[in-house]
Parts: C-alpha cells; sequence; structure tokens
C-alpha cells in the first residue's frame, strides 16, 4: 500500500470524526436545556384577604318521606341505569355481582334468595332490620360508609332528590309495592 491511500484512509477517518463532533455542537445548540437554579416552579402567594370566613356546613336533606312524596319514578328508572351492571330489577331475575333487587323495599337485610353477601353485609343484617325509606336512603348515598365492609364499590349518590326518584323506583319493584309517603 503506497502513501497516498494511507492518505485517503487517514483522511475518511479524519473527516468523518470532524463531521460527527460538528453534529455534535450543532445538535447541542438546537436542543439546548435550560436549567434554573432552583428546582420546582415558584407560585404566586395571595394577597391576604382578611380572616378567613368558615366554610357552611351543608344542609342537611330533607327527610326522606317529604322527598318521596315529589320523587319521579320515571327518573328513578333512568337512573337504575347504572346499577343495572350488577343487579337485576326483574321478578325471578338472576343474582349478578349484586343480588337481584325485585321487592327491595321492607326486604330484610341481606336475604335476597341466592346471593352470597359479604362479611360486612351479613354482620349489618344480623340486626334483623328491613331495607326501609330511610335505610336505602342512607345505603345509595354512601355505601361504604354506611355498611362497613361492603363489597358494594359503588360511591353512591349524593344527590338527595336523586335518590328519592331511585328508592320511589325501587319501590315498584313488587307485586304488591309499599305505598309512597304523601
Amino acid at each position: 500500500m503506497d502513501s497516498f491511500e494511507l492518505n485517503k484512509i487517514f483522511g475518511a477517518v479524519l473527516g468523518t470524526l470532524t463531521f460527527v463532533m460538528l453534529a455534535s455542537f450543532g445538535s447541542e445548540l438546537l436542543f439546548n436545556e435550560k436549567h434554573s437554579a432552583k428546582a420546582g416552579y415558584e407560585l404566586p402567594i395571595p394577597a391576604d384577604t382578611g380572616p378567613a370566613v368558615a366554610a357552611k356546613p351543608a344542609e342537611p336533606a330533607e327527610p326522606i318521606e317529604k322527598r318521596l312524596a315529589s320523587a319521579d319514578k320515571a327518573k328513578g328508572e333512568t337512573t337504575f341505569k347504572q346499577c343495572a351492571a350488577c343487579h337485576t330489577p326483574d321478578k325471578g331475575g338472576a343474582n349478578k355481582v349484586g343480588p337481584n333487587l325485585w321487592s327491595i323495599v321492607e326486604r330484610s337485610h341481606g336475604k335476597a334468595p341466592g346471593f352470597a353477601y359479604s362479611a360486612g353485609m351479613k354482620t349489618f343484617a344480623a340486626k334483623g332490620e328491613k331495607w326501609t325509606f330511610d335505610s336505602l336512603d342512607k345505603f345509595l348515598e354512601a355505601p361504604k360508609a354506611y355498611i362497613a365492609g361492603t363489597s358494594m364499590s359503588y360511591a353512591g349518590i349524593s344527590s338527595p332528590k336523586t335518590r328519592a326518584d331511585m328508592i320511589a323506583y325501587l319501590t315498584s319493584l313488587a307485586d304488591a309495592p309499599v305505598a309512597l309517603p304523601k
């Protein structure tokens, strides 16, 4: 190999290294990250507006009997669609993830035929009470708060009017529905 060939190889290696070095410098110029001296973000500090005013506690809902007098069963049926993933409303309907809700009003807690209740519901049902308008209202508002240990994962219905509509619909699911208050 003569010196001319060695010069061509050396020139190619030198040219490649120069190209890579220039590309590296160029990319640093294009994509340069600016680091701040302090970690995080500065948040504006609100001006002092005087003494803090305590928030008003939520108004307690009207008694369920009063809300049921003006409840809309059709709206309750529409709201029930979100429950239909886990419950059936039909007479003789199958239990799903949750028990069948036919004739739920005035039925004893934890007594749907053929349904395996959670330990929390079994403990709660040991009191021997029935699903009244009031107990349904409290349960539908926050199931896990009303029955500790229930496996029902539903968060609840915050609107008192919507709960009353739902209870009016659930009351209609029976051969001889319980009379709603007037």
